[in-house]
């Protein structure tokens, strides 16, 4: 029994923007591991790799400004 096209739409479209974000955010963003568990450890981690990714975020703008 295969799902309705409709759903199968809403799947492409869910892979293409939320999986997305996820994976930006393991593989871009140091949240492979947490070192941490429970939500508001693992949030307070996640603030903290923040100033570090925006610097290395501001490093590869300048560079393609170049």
């Amino acid at each position: 029994m295969t799902p309705p096209e409709s759903y199968r739409r809403q799947l492409r479209t869910r892979y293409q923007t939320i999986e997305r974000c996820f994976a930006d955010a393991r593989e871009l963003h140091v949240l492979r591991y947490c070192r941490y568990h429970g939500r508001k450890k693992v949030q307070q981690q996640a603030l903290m790799t923040q100033p570090a990714n925006l610097k290395k975020i501001a490093n590869i703008l300048a560079k393609k400004a170049r």
